[in-house]
């Protein structure tokens, strides 16, 4: 009963709001709470919602002054040199765009931490989409992509979830499955090519650009960049935001701060540095604080979410029946099950509930069957580009706030192109022998 409780409310969830009938921020908080009502978890809805909001605010709090600091960054002009240099190089061809957007974001990733890099990449893509009036999803959509592969690093976090889960380390888990991230860092730079010539073809098609001889483009700019309102920039301190900036991801890097309060004291020091008057602060804090707010309240809703999936043990539930139904003959082939099932066990549930839940289950069943423990760790984390279009990430709902896009469409727009991502490093390591079939 629980299990099918899961399953439906997941379902109902992704339809509503892939359909558009609601708003992903409506749906997060009343269709967990419908089901839970039918399950008669009533009494306990309180506690279980609570709980959610509880364990999720320290990055709602990140996420909500990292938007507002970036916020200022940009409007300070702090990225301006970089887009103008961007835009010299690319000759305001959005196929090169396009491709730099990818590029930029599998370097970024590296970092293995993927608020950080959609807040580093958005902020600095996102005015050149602008001003060729290029469409935002399309961003999103590459910088998830490269976020999907690079989070497969140790430091990432899965990895080591797999790591500890199965008592394994890092160079037998890992340096194999670095050939399969190099060919997803290929899959994703092709992934680039196609949606920037198609949205070449379609800016063309509306007389944004046209094309000249030597392979440049003669750029209309669109209104919002025409009408960018220039008595916000700092051009004088471009130096003292930069400086600001990299020490906050140095911070961010090392740890040595909870990210929440980094966000915090820089943002503050940002809004001080670069606006004087009250009432210069007010404004700019007012402009950016839609966005602020639509995104926490979003990652708050995704809590009440993941509290009652937990709480009812739903996600539990929904585990041991998709475990049960694998049938005994497919258990020879189980690395390759696990890999296509860590997409929807992912996008289902958290990383940790799957790495140190799931896994382990599915990984002694295995073993019957004489497969290796580090074929099931390696299978599992092939999931991770799906993953990342969850809506229990908190981190999607900061690129897509950022980006000022739909998170729904998000969804629609990137999913096929994620789940080729997974399919693209399973066959590499069928082929190159790191996963077994």
């Amino acid at each position: 009963m629980l299990s099918l409780l899961g399953f439906l409310m997941i379902a109902t969830f992704m339809f509503l709001i892939m359909s558009k009938r609601l708003s992903a921020l409506v749906a997060l908080i009343l269709i967990p709470v419908l089901f839970a009502l039918v399950g008669g978890f009533g009494p306990e809805l309180g506690t279980m919602m609570m709980d959610g909001v509880k364990n999720i605010a320290p990055t709602g709090v990140m996420l909500i002054f990292g938007i507002l600091y970036f916020g200022i960054m940009i409007d300070a002009g702090l990225f301006d040199p970089l887009v103008n240099k961007t835009l010299k190089i690319v000759k305001g061809d959005p196929l090169k765009i396009v491709i730099g957007s990818a590029i930029l974001a599998l370097l970024v990733s590296l970092d293995g931490d993927g608020s950080t890099t959609y807040m580093i990449v958005i902020a600095a893509m996102l005015p050149l989409y602008k001003k060729l009036n290029m469409n935002p999803l399309i961003l999103t959509a590459v910088t998830m992509l490269a976020g999907g592969i690079m989070n497969i690093t140790p430091w990432g976090g899965p990895t080591a979830r797999a790591m500890s889960a199965l008592h394994l380390d890092s160079a037998e888990l890992f340096n194999p499955m670095i050939p399969g991230m190099v060919v997803g860092s290929a899959w994703v730079v092709f992934v680039a090519f196609i949606l920037g010539r198609k949205e070449r073809k379609r800016l063309a098609a509306n007389g944004t650009y046209v094309y000249r001889e030597g392979g440049s483009f003669d750029v209309f700019e669109s209104e919002t960049a025409a009408t960018e309102e220039m008595s916000y920039k700092r051009p004088r301190l471009i130096w003292i935001n930069l400086a600001l900036t990299v020490g906050l991801l140095v911070g961010l890097v090392s740890g040595f701060m909870p990210l929440a309060i980094l966000f915090m004291i820089a943002f503050s020091l940002a809004l001080l540095i670069n606006y004087r008057s009250l009432e210069e602060q007010q404004e700019r804090i007012a402009s950016h604080a839609g966005n602020a707010l639509s995104v926490a309240a979003m990652v708050f809703a995704a809590g009440i979410f993941t509290g009652i999936l937990s709480g009812t043990q739903m996600v539990d539930a929904m585990a041991q029946t998709l475990v049960a139904i694998i049938p005994d003959a497919m258990g020879p082939h189980m690395p390759v099950i696990t890999a296509i099932a860590s997409m929807p066990f992912t996008f289902f549930m958290s990383n940790d509930a799957y790495y140190f839940g799931i896994l382990p289950l599915v990984t002694e069943a295995a073993a019957t069957y004489g497969v290796d423990a580090v074929e099931m760790g390696r299978a599992s984390l092939l999931g991770q580009p799906v993953h990342l279009l969850s809506p229990l990430v908190p981190s999607t709902y900061l690129l897509v706030g950022l980006a000022g896009v739909n998170f729904g469409d998000h969804q629609r727009f990137t999913l096929k192109w994620a789940i080729g991502s997974t399919l693209v490093m399973l066959i590499t390591a069928l082929i190159i022998g790191v996963i077994g079939w």
